[in-house]
């Protein structure tokens, strides 16, 4: 495995990415987030962030910092302030649908846990399908349309604990489904 972890570890831009045993290479002092376990650096990016993207699912598998990182960044970002959590959610994901991008849209879910109502999901789904005809290049009305609409699917799923899906699984297609 020697090879592929080196170029992991090149690509993250770091000489400290435990191998997959746990261990850190010789010489080195592990920080508190590389010590932390695939397991463990997922459950805290779903606490702190409300869902865990997908693309963390496979970079905690090589590194668990970059993923703590990022949830710690983005709960400075997201946390109450003078806006809510789920405002601020809600405005990201209106912003996935003015912009028809199915991997925004997954904001859905941390809106709703942050307290977002069914009612608030479908009004800022709404302002973001109207954005998307006066962006300038946005992608339009009617097609967003189908992005809000997916929110309320997600939001009617989540609420019942269904099994729901904001994207299906990757087609090297520039995410377009």
């Amino acid at each position: 495995m020697g090879s592929f972890w080196e170029e992991l570890k090149r690509m993250f831009g770091r000489t400290s990415v435990t191998e997959p045993s746990g261990q850190a290479t010789k010489g080195e002092v592990m920080t508190d987030a590389q010590k932390m376990t695939v397991e463990e650096v997922n459950k805290y990016m779903e606490e702190q962030c409300g869902f865990l993207p997908r693309m963390f699912k496979i970079i905690n598998t090589v590194s668990p910092v970059p993923g703590k990182t990022f949830a710690d960044f983005y709960a400075s970002i997201f946390s109450d302030g003078a806006l809510s959590k789920s405002v601020k959610e809600l405005m990201f994901m209106a912003g996935g649908v003015a912009y028809c991008s199915p991997r925004c849209i997954i904001h859905v879910v941390p809106a709703i846990k942050a307290g977002a109502t069914s009612e608030q999901v479908f009004e800022a789904a709404a302002v973001g399908m109207i954005l998307a005809g006066f962006v300038p290049g946005g992608p339009g009305i009617p097609y967003a349309f189908e992005y809000a609409l997916k929110c309320v699917d997600i939001d009617a799923k989540f609420r019942k604990g269904e099994d729901w899906e904001y994207l299906p699984q990757t087609q090297f297609d520039h995410g377009i489904h």
